[in-house]
């Protein structure tokens, strides 16, 4: 599997999950605390190509998979 990016902020819970998930899976992945690093929702709105309104932001490698949900449908689709 490709690398793959969380955007997400501190105290947030899918956030957490979404690193977790990967944990669990054995798939290294890095994490960008938006706040930390600057980075506005509008700008994960251009490299996702779409408005995003929520974090965490997944993507695997330069594919914008979407929040929680629909990383952990993702990774329900991979082999393991």
């Amino acid at each position: 599997m490709e690398q793959v990016t969380i955007y997400g902020r501190s105290g947030c819970g899918f956030c957490t999950r979404a690193v977790e998930l990967c944990e669990v899976k054995n798939i290294p992945c890095r994490y960008v605390d938006i706040v930390a690093e600057g980075i506005s929702k509008a700008d994960l709105g251009e490299k996702a190509g779409k408005t995003v309104t929520t974090v965490p932001q997944v993507f695997v490698g330069e594919q914008h998979i979407g929040g929680f949900d629909e990383f952990s449908h993702y990774m329900k689709q991979q082999k393991s």
